[in-house]
This record gives structure tokens, sequence and C-alpha cells, in this order.
């Protein structure tokens, strides 16, 4: 892991010193996400409520720049260039490299035609199933680890060989259960489990956006053999 990634990840547990009896699960996410960029995987995004909204938020991050920039290097600039010369110059100046990465929740008109059609328990489930191949990560954020349709996503992500993260409060519930790996906070109460889950994916996202677009920083990269190792 590089120094600047390690840096990240220590300024979660400075503001949040609770959080650090789950280093080793949040350390086993970093490296799984970033496992999946490398081979050009795709991270999905599920949740209920509120996380329906933290799935729209870490898309975000990952996405475009978050802390740090992104910009395309001057071959990616040059191809733009070479097709669509000023116009794709100006083009090319205002993209930023993207981890990618799709909040299942925003998908409305299959939402809307599936949860009339069907029932709304299996929408995730549905989704993923359409859109997960092997090697791609499914993300469920779930207060309680118990919702309906984000263990049944789960449940197809696993038939479909993704990895499953879940993010849960202290209990878990079913979804620790049948997730490769769980993030369960330490709180029981929804609110307050909503509120750790932020700084965690955001410490995650900040990991993930200098792993791969830091410059100028420590760059022993991670081994591939080693990738899911926890040590620090």
């Amino acid at each position: 892991m590089k120094n600047a990634v390690r840096n990240e990840l220590e300024i979660l547990f400075k503001h949040y010193p609770e959080l650090e009896s789950i280093r080793s699960n949040i350390i086993q996410v970093f490296h799984n996400m970033a496992h999946c960029f490398r081979r050009n995987g795709t991270v999905y995004f599920c949740g209920n409520g509120g996380s329906a909204s933290d799935c729209e938020h870490a898309v975000g991050e990952l996405m475009k720049g978050f802390k740090r920039p992104r910009k395309l290097t001057e071959e990616e600039q040059f191809v733009f260039l070479q097709l669509f010369a000023k116009k794709g110059e100006d083009i090319a100046k205002n993209l930023q490299k993207a981890l990618p990465a799709i909040s299942l929740v925003s998908q409305t008109s299959i939402a809307t035609a599936f949860n009339n059609d069907v029932h709304a328990e299996y929408l995730f489930a549905q989704l993923i199933y359409g859109y997960g191949k092997q090697g791609d990560i499914l993300v469920g954020f779930s207060t309680s680890g118990t919702s309906k349709n984000i263990c049944n996503a789960f449940m197809a992500a696993k038939v479909k060989k993704l990895t499953t993260i879940a993010f849960t409060g202290e209990k878990g519930g079913e979804l620790s259960l049948i997730s490769d790996y769980c993030i369960k906070v330490p709180s029981t109460e929804t609110y307050r489990i909503q509120e750790y889950h932020l700084p965690i994916y955001h410490a995650v996202c900040s990991m993930l956006e200098t792993e791969f677009f830091g410059e100028n920083e420590d760059c022993r990269l991670l081994e591939e053999d080693n990738f899911l190792g926890i040590s620090m």
C-alpha cells in the first residue's frame, strides 16, 4: 500500500477512533475495489432511503475528481485532438479520469417498470443480474442488514460471481452472512449507522483516488498476488 494511501486511512481513524476495531475490514474493502478497477471492472451500489443517497454520493466521488485532479494524459488528449480538432481538445481538457461505478437506485425507467410488473423486492437483483459480470463488485448499504431487496441482490450477485461488500450496523443481519465482506459499524441506531457509513466510504474513495491518480507520491503498488492482505 502506498504511504499516501495509508495516510488517507489514518485520517479516518484520527477523527473516528471508535472505528479502529474494523480497520482490517476497511482495508479489505479497499484492496478488493482496487483489484476490481485494475481489471477494468465496475462497482455497483444499492441501498434504500438515506442509504440510497449514499449510493449516489459514493458514485460521485469515484466517477470524477474527489480530492485530487484527474486530468487525461497527453496521449489521451491527443486522440481527441486528432479526431475532432479544436473541439476535441476542449472536450479532453474538461474530462476527468474515472473509476467505473454505477448507482442502481437511479435506474428510474426500469425501476418503475419492474416494480409495477414484478416486485420491488427483486429490482436490485434484476439489475445486478443484467449488468454484473465476474470480477465486478456489488456494494449494499443496509443499516439493519436485513433489507430484502439488498439481500436478494447479493444472492443474484453470487450467482453472477461478483464480490459482495455490505455496509451495516453492528448486528450485521442476513447481509453479514451472505456477503464476502461486511463493514459493521459500532451502532444500532439508524441515523448513527449512516453517519459512520459516510466517512468510511469517503476514506475508501480517497484511498482509491490516491492509489490510481496520486502523482509524485510513494509509488509502491500493491502486489497483485497479495491484494487481499490487510497488513499496514
